[in-house]
């Protein structure tokens, strides 16, 4: 029996921060973030509704997962590239150690779609080796020769000031 709206609304608002959160890493935007989310919901909510087929068993798993596979999807098509603007918008700090996170930030960006994709799920999300590799379509040990992979060159770009922050 297919759920109902309630209960995805429910859903979706119970899980938008932590799908938020997992985008805005991914993809290291506010805007795009949001975009990314809101398409996932979206396919989701597809999902859900379906009167075929078995329900979804373990909705927060398939989330992520169809989160994860649209972001890449996203960052292989060309559209996706958007042309920089000689004006900033302002931004807003709430905290923490800005420069920190700023170098996270700008060292993920130096890393293929796939790889960040697998230390946000792996490290930042928690997600199990088995489960990101279910989640990205690749194999256990694809994931994690990825992940050192990943790790290794995320090591070479922060330099030796901000290694700790990797340190396993």
């Amino acid at each position: 029996m297919p759920r109902t709206s309630e209960e995805f609304e429910e859903f979706a608002v119970a899980r938008t921060p932590q799908l938020y959160r997992a985008a805005w890493l991914m993809c290291g935007e506010a805007h795009r973030a949001e975009d990314l989310v809101q398409e996932t919901l979206a396919k989701v909510y597809v999902r859900w509704h379906r009167r075929l087929g078995a329900p979804i068993e373990h909705p927060v798993a398939y989330a992520h997962t169809t989160l994860a596979r649209t972001y890449i999807s996203a960052q292989r098509r060309r559209s996706n590239h958007e042309t920089p603007s000689e004006h900033l918008p302002e931004t807003v700090e709430t905290g923490g150690d800005a420069a920190t996170r700023l170098a996270l930030r700008e060292a993920l960006d130096e890393l293929a779609p796939m790889d960040r994709a697998v230390l946000v799920l792996r490290y930042l999300e928690d997600v199990s080796v088995a489960d990101t590799a279910d989640a990205l379509g690749v194999s256990p040990g694809a994931v994690r020769n990825r992940t050192i992979r990943a790790l290794d060159r995320l090591r070479a770009v922060l330099g030796p000031s901000l290694r700790d922050l990797l340190e396993t």
